[in-house]
């Protein structure tokens, strides 16, 4: 089935081709989809209403976060990812918790390579061990919380260090899965989550370096 003009937008911001503050022409949006004019017209104003985009003058550009609002996202996503990894501990299959297992150790092949890379394969683990938590409303929460990270014009694995440590994290996690051991879990996420969210502030604080 092919991808609305709403999703294929989506996308594009979320994989960084278009970044916050980028302005986005309808015309332009239509012509590099592929797609007719209205759909594109009605996806961003969908954008608009969910707030990733917003209005300056009579343009829509894509939208950013300021301090605050990182730390409410964070605050939220840390407390929705905890409750994730303590349901995945509880109701993952053997087959899921595999596929964790086998994440963490492909992953570690891309250390040191390009961070944009390093986070698509963040993301694709997190929405694992989203999915092994056999919760809709909470996958359907955290799909949102996810959906606003794309507003960030960085990924916290482009500081110095970053992808190392948080692949030790990750290894934490599923160790703590396996064990079937829900508050570990729990408690481990939660640090990974907070971790990623000190490194951004030491980024933006200028304390750390990018890659």
């Amino acid at each position: 089935m092919p991808k609305d003009a709403y999703t294929l937008i989506l996308e594009a911001i979320d994989g960084g081709l278009y970044k916050p503050g980028d302005r986005l022409v309808e015309s332009e949006l239509a012509e590099r989809l592929g797609v007719s004019r209205t759909p594109v017209r009605e996806a961003l104003q969908r954008l608009e209403t969910q707030a990733m985009l917003r209005r300056d003058g009579r343009s829509l550009i894509v939208a950013s976060l300021d301090h605050n609002q990182l730390a409410e996202l964070y605050a939220v996503r840390t407390e929705l990812e905890g409750l994730a990894a303590r349901l995945a501990a509880r109701h993952a299959t053997d087959e899921e918790i595999r596929v964790l297992r086998r994440m963490v150790e492909d992953d570690r092949g891309l250390l040191g390579g390009d961070p944009r890379v390093l986070s698509r394969a963040n993301r694709r683990f997190h929405a694992q061990i989203h999915l092994a938590s056999h919760n809709r409303f909470l996958v359907q929460q955290l799909d949102l919380v996810h959906r606003s990270m794309a507003l960030m014009a960085t990924t916290s694995f482009a500081a110095e260090g970053r992808d190392e440590v948080a692949m030790g994290e990750h290894d934490d996690i599923v160790r703590a899965i396996e064990a079937r051991d829900g508050d570990a879990a729990y408690v481990a996420l939660r640090s990974h989550i907070s971790q990623a969210y000190e490194t951004r502030l030491r980024v933006d604080a200028g304390e750390l370096k990018l890659r």
